[in-house]
């Protein structure tokens, strides 16, 4: 069960079949709805834009986490500080990138006050890794195992086994379907620590793979 977003101000959910005016909320994309709660004040706009992502988020976040209950709390967090930030977003660009940055964040910061996340202290500000950048390429990963990449539970199963680096870059990546360059924006990473840290969580996987056969 998805978490209810809770905002000062009057939000409610339907399963009725949609009004004229919220047939046309459906239609509209989401800078338009930004726009239109921003502008407007027009509350349905703003619920619409919720209802699209709550599922996507609170997917994430779970599966970043691994506690569906903690993953409640951090989805809720995630769009309050969205939609306190509304005025921020740029609409010339994507939301959901955006969207996720702020759910990511929301739960790195969850995840460093209860130190279940380690981070390097060879990473600099910009998000370089001296590590990182003279890593070679691992060896091509069968194609049999990419096929799976895109399969959920294959992927949801090994993502408990990876560190939360390798995690969310596979998340955003196979998950998200976003670009490595999107990717980037919402890690704060160059686009080569990108490519590599993705490289070296796929490695990663191949091991976990792998380890049964060497046995």
């Amino acid at each position: 069960m998805y978490p209810s977003i809770s905002f000062p101000i009057s939000l409610s959910c339907s399963l009725r079949r949609p009004s004229r005016d919220e047939a046309t909320l459906m239609q509209k994309n989401d800078a338009q709805l930004v726009v239109d709660y921003l502008i407007d004040g027009d509350e349905a706009a703003l619920e619409k834009l919720i209802n699209r992502y709550l599922k996507l988020i609170y997917n994430f976040v779970y599966r970043l986490v691994g506690s569906a209950h903690e993953a409640e709390d951090i989805t809720q967090d995630a769009f309050v500080k969205a939609w306190k930030n509304l005025k921020s977003y740029r609409g010339s660009e994507p939301f959901k990138p955006w969207l996720l940055k702020i759910a990511r964040n929301t739960a790195i910061d969850w995840m460093r006050k209860r130190k279940h996340l380690a981070f390097s202290a060879l990473e600099d500000k910009e998000g370089k890794n001296i590590l990182i950048a003279t890593v070679t390429d691992p060896e091509p990963l069968p194609h049999e195992m990419m096929s799976h990449m895109e399969d959920a539970q294959f992927l949801e199963n090994l993502l408990k086994k990876l560190s939360p680096a390798f995690r969310e870059v596979l998340l955003l990546h196979y998950g998200e379907h976003l670009t490595f360059d999107e990717i980037g924006k919402i890690l704060k990473k160059p686009l080569d620590t990108v490519k590599s840290q993705h490289r070296r969580a796929l490695a990663a996987l191949k091991k976990i793979i792998d380890a049964p056969k060497s046995r």
